[in-house]
């Protein structure tokens, strides 16, 4: 009951499409149990967020949600809240400055190790936080890192540094949850600089549709002659989505047998990094 995604491309004004098309996979049923949901997207240089803790939809819909959003980078989730109150304080993704952040499943033994997790925060980003969710606390645990290699300020920064971030902030959380005993997290994070989208999955499943040529512009403009005369070309047309938390084994919802096979499942531990027009970039944790 929670849902994970973000979209990287070159056409800001096919983001909404390229997400209606994949609605079923995206959607998520509350099961009776009150869900809130948050998109972050960048226009014109400006970080912007929308966000509602609590959703009283049977479903939530995150095309319909996002239907008109015009970026060419966003990162969404939608939530099923287990650490911290439906407020929106607790509701992701979570923004300092260029970064945005957002996170599903639980840190293990995070009552036992939250105080020590928050003292390993700088101070000055530790005033920052503004909410109880243990999401939160790791998004500024990763920010610490990067300050610690001079990258917190570093809008462009190389892809190394952010993924070397996020592997030091889960290594952070598993070495203390070890010494009270806890298990290794099960999480899968994903943050943005504006720039790159960067995900780490060590939680449930996580998976990938590219959409890319001129045969996929095709189905995603339809009969619009508008957006057939913008440029880019329609064969230069790429995009990247990126979503995890899939109710079963990427059976992507009720999703038809030709689009999922277009639908890559990621390796349990990886790390991927989304670059405009380019494949995704995957390595181990």
């Amino acid at each position: 009951m929670a849902r994970l995604f973000g979209l990287i491309g070159n056409r800001a004004d096919l983001a909404a499409r390229v997400l209606a098309s994949e609605e079923e996979a995206l959607r998520v049923s509350s099961k009776g149990t009150a869900l809130g949901w948050g998109i972050g997207f960048y226009q014109g240089g400006e970080v912007l967020m929308r966000r509602r803790p609590i959703d009283d939809h049977a479903t939530v819909d995150v095309a319909k949600v996002a239907g008109d959003v015009r970026a060419d980078i966003l990162i969404g989730h939608v939530r099923n809240a287990t650490v911290g109150s439906l407020r929106t304080e607790n509701t992701h993704p979570f923004r300092y400055r260029q970064w945005l952040f957002a996170q599903t499943g639980t840190l293990p033994s995070f009552e036992a190790i939250r105080e020590r997790l928050v003292e390993s925060v700088p101070e000055f980003l530790r005033s920052s936080i503004r909410g109880e969710s243990d999401s939160e606390i790791l998004f500024y645990v990763f920010l610490s890192f990067l300050h610690d290699a001079g990258r917190l300020n570093d809008g462009i920064s190389d892809p190394s540094h952010v993924r070397d971030a996020l592997r030091s902030s889960v290594a952070v959380v598993d070495g203390m949850a070890a010494e009270v005993g806890g298990a290794p997290s099960q999480v899968n994070v994903m943050v943005c600089n504006g720039e790159n989208i960067f995900a780490l999955c060590r939680g449930a499943q996580m998976g990938y549709r590219i959409f890319a040529g001129k045969n996929d512009a095709e189905l995603l403009i339809g009969d619009d002659l508008n957006l057939r005369r913008k440029t880019p070309e329609l064969s230069q047309m790429h995009f990247v989505l990126l979503a995890g938390d899939f109710d079963d084994d990427l059976s992507i919802a009720a999703s038809s047998p030709t689009a999922q096979s277009r639908w890559k499942v990621l390796p349990d531990r990886a790390i991927v990094t989304l670059e405009r027009g380019k494949e995704p970039h995957i390595e181990s944790i």
